[in-house]
């Protein structure tokens, strides 16, 4: 969409000046929506606290189209990953109830093809984040699981962007002409105590019942989950559930004076395979024509028991945001 003239204008000049001084890093807090505040409920969460954050370089790394994130307990980081091939260190800050308010930049690292070069091109489309030895008492042996579009794979990374081998992944999703879509490859990615890797394209594979996608497991099992009924709704991340469920993040989004809707839902996986579309249930839609101030959350990471992180991918443009939410699932949520 063609930016106005005075914004392309404050753009320009606001261009200048950074390359005069280089921005500081900031973490703003806000609120999402004027009738709900900071540790009030909203359908089944409640709202914890929420940033904008700017886009100062962090070793010479933009935090910008943000859209993947993963949460080390035992390193106290919040992970999170840009769909340009880097990662960044982030360290959150919290008051005396708990709730999100501001966030500490710790490093940034690219991250690395086998040859370990920085990975580029087709390569560097990094979308979905996982993470493995994250909360098991010791620190510094957490490994990391990023999904990638364009190229898509699942490839394990340190928490430094070290290359450590790629995960196999289900005969479909190899090929990247099941897709309907380069761009609608692999955005969301978990790792369940029970099931093991699990990750789901964007949108439907060619030939797929529309509106419906498939979750897969490594050994090719999957599971029918139907999308929201909100018009080019998308599965952007997931997240296991110590219950043995799965809480997903979906984004409709059709045009820029459209609505933007972003639903929260969850579902749990039958013990066996199965072709009839999974029960899902709708924990919070957020619409951005009942006074949400939104925008295109693609990443989210359980925090602490029922406490989550999710983030906005603002494309790394000058008129979109990146907002880092922390909310948490209510009982029955």
């Amino acid at each position: 969409m063609p930016m106005p003239r005075l914004l392309l204008t404050l753009t320009l000049v606001l261009g200048l000046q950074c390359a005069c001084a280089t921005p500081e890093f900031q973490a703003t807090p806000m609120t999402l929506n004027d009738s709900v505040g900071i540790g009030q409920a909203y359908q089944g969460i409640r709202l914890l606290g929420v940033l904008r954050l700017n886009d100062a370089s962090i070793n010479g790394l933009r935090p910008c189209g943000l859209s993947g994130l993963a949460w080390d307990q035992d390193a106290g980081l919040l992970y999170a990953i840009s769909d340009k091939g880097a990662l960044f260190h982030l360290r959150p800050e919290f008051d005396g109830q708990g709730y999100l308010t501001g966030l500490q930049r710790v490093a940034a690292y690219p991250l690395r093809d086998p040859l370990d070069q920085p990975v580029q091109g087709s390569f560097n489309d990094s979308e979905g984040l996982a993470i493995r030895n994250g909360d098991n008492g010791t620190p510094g042996d957490a490994e990391l699981l990023i999904s990638f579009e364009v190229k898509p794979r699942l490839v394990r990374y340190t928490p430094t962007g070290l290359w450590k081998g790629e995960e196999r992944l289900p005969a479909p999703l190899r090929d990247l002409r099941n897709y309907d879509d380069s761009n609608h490859a692999l955005e969301a990615v978990t790792i369940d105590p029970r099931w093991g890797i699990l990750t789901g394209t964007e949108t439907p594979l060619r030939n797929h019942p529309e509106g419906q996608i498939r979750l897969f497991r490594q050994n090719g099992q999957f599971w029918n989950y139907p999308l929201s009924s909100a018009p080019n709704s998308a599965l952007v991340a997931m997240e296991a559930l110590p219950d043995g469920g799965l809480l997903m993040l979906e984004r409709a989004f059709v045009a820029p004076l459209q609505p933007l809707i972003i639903s929260l839902r969850r579902v749990t996986l039958p013990s066996g395979e199965t072709a009839a579309p999974l029960p899902v249930t709708d924990v919070a839609v957020f619409d951005s024509t009942q006074g949400w101030l939104l925008d295109n959350f693609e990443g989210m990471t359980r925090y602490r028991g029922q406490q989550f992180f999710m983030i906005s991918d603002d494309n790394c443009k000058p008129w979109q945001s990146t907002l880092l939410v922390q909310f948490e699932l209510l009982p029955g949520g």
